[in-house]
């Protein structure tokens, strides 16, 4: 791959905010050497919904030609049906996903260093004839033929710094066991076989793509107070503490099963580098307390780099030009970092 391989833009959710965000950044010109993946005809709209000076051009795929200042590039993707913003339509599903599968195309064929997504929405997409759908992570996963992806959130700041544990507030890198499953379907699916391929996958790309040399990482317990000693549930006893003392006599510095309550306090953090928790707004509500639209999702576990934004389509705010891009731009920020160091062939940034 070059390292002049463009960055990529999937679109998202026609009728959210994901177009629109892409739109700004590139109006702020923030998005050189970027490509969008989506509908032209729609971003120009909504270009100019938005009062946004802005040139948006068509190009195929590969081209070599990219985005500059005053300029947006687009590989194109038709719309089924015209989308309005704020306003779902289930016929455009199969768009969204095809926007996804010609990033992952050109990334795999060495056309694109990497992938950012903006946010789509998986009921909509269940509703257009994809009921297997639970999101990126895992379209991704079965994308790329892989066995196991990781699902890692990380503050800006935390992004930023390389090798540094927590430091503060809103410095945090969560990792999660388990990502979009129903509540009552979590601790069936937290099982020790998940909990030690998920944590050394962690810690490898810990080491990998954040330069981290022996990363310590704190596991939040299933169920409350880490089960009580078994009076609130067996999983920490039967499961979770299991898997670590293996994953302990590997190297792996694993600690807990902590309660999930206490864990993010500063007396529980100091000197950790990543929080593993077993399920999706566990670990992911106190990370997105701590820096909503500051912080950046990166899937471990690919052939490949892909980033996203930490939030959702916001459709009350689609069409609005009151969207807030910092989660974007901190996605892209990151995909760049991450892919030049592939590109170079280096194990920290």
């Amino acid at each position: 791959m070059s390292n002049s391989a463009p960055l990529l833009i999937t679109t998202g959710e026609p009728a959210g905010i994901g177009p629109e965000i892409t739109l700004m950044l590139a109006a702020n010109g923030q998005l050189n050497n970027t490509v969008a993946i989506g509908d032209t005809q729609l971003l120009k709209q909504r270009a100019s919904l938005l009062g946004l000076h802005l040139d948006v051009i068509e190009a195929a795929p590969g081209s070599g030609v990219t985005s500059s200042p005053g300029h947006l590039v687009v590989w194109p993707a038709a719309l089924r049906e015209p989308a309005l913003p704020g306003v779902l339509n289930p016929a455009n599903a199969g768009y969204v996903l095809e926007t996804l599968q010609i990033a992952v195309d050109a990334c795999q064929q060495g056309h694109a260093a990497a992938m950012v997504t903006a946010p789509l929405h998986k009921g909509v997409i269940i509703e257009g004839g994809f009921a297997g759908f639970t999101g990126h992570t895992e379209w991704l996963r079965d994308a790329c033929g892989v066995d196991e992806v990781v699902m890692l959130l990380a503050t800006d700041q935390a992004l930023h710094a390389q090798s540094s544990r927590w430091q503060g507030n809103s410095d945090l890198r969560v990792a999660l066991v388990t990502t979009h499953l129903p509540l009552r379907d979590v601790a069936d699916a937290v099982t020790y076989d998940k909990i030690t391929r998920i944590s050394r996958l962690l810690a490898t790309d810990l080491k990998n793509q954040f330069g981290i040399a022996a990363p310590r990482i704190a596991v939040c317990g299933l169920n409350p107070h880490a089960g009580e000693d078994g009076h609130l549930g067996r999983e920490e006893l039967d499961v979770i503490i299991p898997a670590l003392k293996a994953l302990r006599a590997e190297g792996l510095d694993v600690q807990g099963p902590l309660p999930a309550d206490t864990l993010f306090t500063p007396r529980h953090l100091a000197g950790v580098d990543a929080v593993l928790a077993m399920y999706h707004d566990q670990g992911l509500a106190v990370l997105k307390y701590a820096g909503f639209g500051q912080a950046a999702n990166i899937t471990l576990g690919l052939p490949l780099v892909r980033t996203s934004v930490d939030h959702g389509t916001a459709l009350s705010l689609a069409g609005r030009g009151t969207a807030d891009p910092n989660s974007l731009g901190v996605a892209l920020a990151l995909a760049k970092r991450l892919s030049a160091q592939r590109a170079n062939g280096l194990n920290a940034l």
